[in-house]
């Protein structure tokens, strides 16, 4: 590299910093198929691809995610943040929950706080890198944790 050169190397994230398992909920079926592909490029190892709810009801059931990316406006309901509700009374242990919406004010703030929101459209490569990064927490979620015997 030339000296002086401001060039950045850009990585990958690391296998480590993502989930291993991932639940998707979509039911636009173009944007899902590219978000499943670019979450297993970057190295997820388990995509399930559910495009309604009761599918990823059943997904749930099945197996308890480590991530759910979860459009709320589903064409089977509107509501789709009563999954992130029902994965909620799961405990501190439950799911990451990343909300997918076209119209991110729809969403009620107490929901909202459940996770993070991506405005649609975006780039898979962003729901990559927001997923690679430690989930942000709330204070009565870092005091629980800190409570809990080691």
């Amino acid at each position: 590299m030339p000296t002086g050169s401001t060039a950045i190397a850009r990585t990958k994230p690391s296998r480590k910093s993502l989930p291993a398992h991932v639940l998707l909920v979509e039911d636009e079926a173009v944007l899902g198929m590219l978000i499943e592909d670019a979450l297993r490029a970057a190295g997820v190892a388990e995509v399930d691809t559910c495009s309604t709810t009761d599918s990823a009801l059943a997904a749930l059931r099945r197996k308890q995610p480590d991530a759910i990316v979860l459009d709320v406006h589903l064409a089977d309901r509107d509501d789709g943040w009563a999954i992130a509700e029902l994965v909620k009374t799961l405990g501190p242990d439950s799911p990451r929950i990343i909300f997918s919406t076209g119209q991110p004010e729809d969403i009620p703030a107490n929901i909202a706080e459940m996770g993070s929101v991506l405005e649609k459209p975006y780039e898979p490569a962003v729901l990559v890198d927001l997923l690679s990064q430690p989930e942000k927490r709330g204070v009565i979620s870092r005091l629980r944790g800190a409570l809990r015997p080691g």
